[in-house]
């Protein structure tokens, strides 16, 4: 397992190779974002865009969602997985919005997870890309990296690596960290084919380490 100190050291290795890491989901407001976030569950930010860059035109308001027959929603984001529930959970999180918020989306993570299909992962990037909050949303990459690193243990839940990385890493560093680890994972240390023989990480890496040596 990694100490602290070690993980401090790879925090640094990997903010250096992605120093301007972001969220990659485009929205221009909270609800934008919520609502990106939601229909990125189990499917790439560069799909959910390719969907959204015609939604948000024709969607502004949570009322918007509201206006329209469940399968005229279904079919606007039929190209994403699990689109009929994705559709569900948007117009019911869009009538709770309206009805106790003002059609205001709350800059509050424990709020958020009461929303129809909004977790925890969901609620932290909303928190800390909207309202500048930070926060460590756990997501299949940071969860990947975390313990391909031995961070964590591969038994873990999503959970327990969030709560580990913020006891380990400074409050303020939370968001960026989130999205240099997401950026790691996604082009740098993949699901396929890592790029362990060139990574700075790897002397401290365990499953690198595995990896290299079955290689050689």
């Amino acid at each position: 397992m990694l100490t602290k100190k070690q993980w401090e050291f790879c925090l640094d290795e990997i903010g250096k190779m992605f120093p301007d890491a972001h969220c990659e989901l485009v929205h221009s407001n909270p609800f934008e974002l919520l609502v990106a976030t939601l229909l990125s569950a189990q499917c790439t930010d560069v799909l959910v865009n390719r969907v959204t860059a015609d939604l948000f035109q024709k969607y502004k308001k949570p009322e918007d969602y509201l206006a329209v027959d469940i399968e005229e929603l279904q079919t606007d984001i039929r190209s994403i997985g699990l689109y009929r529930n994705k559709a569900k959970n948007i117009q019911a999180l869009s009538a709770l919005l309206i009805e106790e918020f003002g059609g205001e989306v709350p800059a509050d993570r424990d709020l958020l997870t009461t929303f129809p299909g909004v977790g925890r992962k969901t609620a932290n990037v909303v928190v800390s890309n909207a309202f500048g909050i930070p926060a460590m949303a756990v997501d299949t990459h940071v969860e990947r990296v975390a313990k391909r690193l031995g961070m964590n243990r591969w038994k873990d839940s999503p959970l327990m690596v969030e709560e580990k990385i913020m006891r380990w890493t400074l409050r303020e560093r939370w968001t960026d960290t989130h999205h240099q680890i997401i950026f790691f994972g996604r082009y740098h240390c993949k699901a396929q084919n890592p790029a362990c023989g060139e990574c700075p990480l790897l002397p401290l890496c365990r499953e690198g380490k595995k990896r290299m040596k079955h290689v050689g």
